[in-house]
């Protein structure tokens, strides 16, 4: 588990990162705005080959294939830019966690991360030097295929910010043991199964690489015993251990009830906005189109048609008949919003007052599209609101084919796949993610709440100068003026 040149010696100290890839982030839906550690048992540390008891009883040992930092120099309250100095060597890592233990862990991770073997490392130690910490490529394989496979241009917080935070408050020795977080990928392994993590610079001189660090999972046998929490588990707990519901097999429908469509047009899209981009989503907004009812709201969930550009040989096989296009109004149902890739050609149509029709009487809420509208004045004369680039007189086989629905498409500048929450207001179009919904819709609540305080204390003469945004003398009377409306 070395190289020649740095030997790896028992660490004093093995830390972990909790989230540090943006793909990772993004899989969450959880952006920290700062890295958060905790710590691993030295022995929890075990060697490429080994084998890796799944404990008896449970079910969800999840692999994170990590690149793991061995610090070479006694540091001590270094600056980001100083940090990656205090690095002696890289190598690769498996940050093994059992989920059905953090319930006993009460966020602690003793129990579900700490358990011997947890934390394979090696097998090869890549010394610091020459090295550039932004281009180290983290690869995993579940049974010889490849899951995970990222680089460190992807961290959220650099090497350095990650020694400079820690040492802070702690001095890190020779040969302590930094985890520096997992990409997208992570997911459960069994019995049988044999996981794989390697650490490279393929940008280096030489291409060094880590090699592969082997582990094999066999089952425990040894059950836990009455005088400690047993292993617990739930569906948040599998949807967060394989990565997703969907993958945890337990993937169902969501719901945009009636109550949840009132809280989100309680709110303003510029609004709703603001809360997306706190959680690092900025490219939300389905940009340039007009309303056929500028006043009127649109909540619904997202269906899609796409159209490619017009081919004749295509069209004659696509275009006619029952097409996609047909099929697409067709399936609406009540709150459906349908959302049509026109590629923003305005040169023809892409609905007509037939289909909007079907829609208005299918139950939908909307269209969307950033193509152009036939038929504009009668389409504007529906209950339904439709969002467009503009009118246009001809027929979507002058420039496109109808072609696939309900798959991802690009409309108006972002992307939109089935399902989405679609949201519009006379300031615009937002997409949310049903994920993220209902923590969207409270933390908007919250903020026009607050803003319509901040606004009636500057309707009544306040400066903006630790009003907007509230300090703590602020926040107090804001919580006193909440108290008082209650």
């Amino acid at each position: 588990m070395t190289s020649p040149s740095f030997p790896l010696a028992q660490p004093g100290k093995v830390i972990a990162v909790h989230l540090s890839y943006r793909s990772r982030a993004e899989q969450r839906g959880r952006f920290p705005s700062h890295p958060s550690y905790f710590f691993k048992p030295s022995s929890s540390l075990s060697s490429s080959g080994d084998v890796l008891e799944r404990p008896a009883g449970t079910e969800l040992l999840a692999f994170e294939g990590e690149v793991a930092l061995v610090i070479g120099t006694r540091t001590r309250r270094v600056s980001p830019e100083q940090g990656w100095a205090a690095v002696g060597g890289v190598t690769a890592a498996n940050d093994f966690g059992v989920y059905d233990l953090r319930t006993a862990d009460n966020g602690s991770n003793v129990r579900s991360k700490g358990g011997d073997g947890f934390t394979p490392i090696g097998p090869v130690v890549l010394p610091a030097d020459g090295i550039d910490p932004d281009a180290l490529r983290i690869r995993t394989w579940l049974n010889g295929v490849l899951v995970q496979d990222d680089t460190t241009a992807g961290l959220l917080f650099p090497f350095g910010q990650i020694i400079a935070d820690l040492s802070q408050l702690m001095t890190l020795h020779p040969g302590d043991v930094i985890l520096t977080g997992t990409p997208a990928g992570s997911s459960v392994t069994v019995p049988g199964d044999t996981v794989e993590v390697e650490v490279d610079a393929p940008g280096s001189p030489g291409s060094p690489s880590t090699g592969r660090l082997v582990t094999h999972i066999t089952e425990g046998t040894v059950p836990f015993g009455d005088f400690g929490m047993k292993p617990s588990v739930d569906d948040n707990q599998r949807a967060e251990a394989w990565g997703n519901a969907d993958a945890a097999g337990l993937a169902a429908p969501f719901e945009l009830t009636d109550e949840l469509k009132d809280r989100l047009n309680s709110v303003g899209t510029a609004t709703l906005s603001s809360q997306l981009r706190k959680r690092g989503l900025d490219n939300v907004s389905i940009d340039g189109l007009r309303s056929t009812r500028p006043g009127a709201r649109l909540v619904g969930r997202a269906r899609t048609l796409r159209f490619i550009p017009n081919r004749e040989d295509l069209f004659a096989a696509h275009g006619g008949g029952y097409n996609a296009q047909k099929r697409a109004f067709d399936a609406l149902g009540p709150g459906d919003v349908l959302v049509i890739e026109a590629r923003g050609e305005r040169g023809t149509g892409t609905v007509g007052d037939i289909l909007a029709l079907r829609a208005q009487v299918r139950g939908a809420a909307g269209i969307v599209t950033d193509g152009g509208v036939r038929d504009l004045a009668a389409v504007a004369a529906l209950d339904l609101p439709t969002y467009h680039s503009g009118p246009h007189p001809a027929v979507l086989g002058r420039r496109h084919i109808p072609w696939d629905v309900d798959v991802t498409v690009a409309c108006g500048g972002t992307s939109v796949q089935p399902g989405d929450v679609i949201v519009g207001d006379a300031d615009g179009l937002i997409v949310i993610p049903p994920s993220l919904v209902d923590e969207v819709v409270a933390d908007a609540i919250e903020q026009e709440r607050e803003e319509t305080f901040v606004a009636e204390q500057v309707a009544n003469g306040e400066g903006v100068d630790g009003l907007y945004p509230m300090n703590a003398a602020w926040t107090a009377r804001y919580q006193a003026w909440l108290a008082g409306r209650s």
